[in-house]
């Protein structure tokens, strides 16, 4: 079945994610580790099933995630963690904002991340390749 038939299937779980609130590839797209032209190409997962990234959501309204091991937050250096933590919270909280929404999906990053993505040179529709 297409995935437009379907919805997105988690990479780790398989289930569907169903809302923008649910998806990591927009949470990461929103705090700028995904490129816009990478949307379509990256694979999904619920925001749960990556718990390393998970960890470092701070809202009452999301049950913590607790990720044991080398990557636990508890073992990471305290200001890296602040950084981590006000970056994921500040993209979980936009997601929320997203829900139902009907912005251009380059509106949809934080505001630090659209200025970045505005600053940059539109990419050519045609590759140059020079004569040798």
């Amino acid at each position: 079945m297409a995935r437009c038939d379907q919805g997105y299937l988690c990479d780790v779980c398989g289930d569907e994610v169903p809302e923008i609130v649910d998806s990591d590839l927009y949470l990461s797209f929103v705090i700028g580790l995904v490129e816009p032209r990478e949307l379509l190409a990256r694979p999904e997962r619920h925001i749960r099933c990556n718990p390393v990234q998970a960890q470092f959501i701070v809202d009452d309204r999301f049950e913590p995630v607790v990720v044991e091991g080398v990557f636990d937050k508890r073992k990471m250096d305290a200001e890296s963690v602040r950084t981590q933590e006000e970056l994921l919270t500040r993209g979980w909280r936009r997601l929320q904002e997203l829900a139902g929404q009907t912005l251009p999906f380059i509106e949809y990053p934080l505001p630090e991340v659209r200025e970045r993505l505005a600053e940059r040179p539109p990419a050519s529709p045609h590759r140059t390749v020079s004569p040798p």
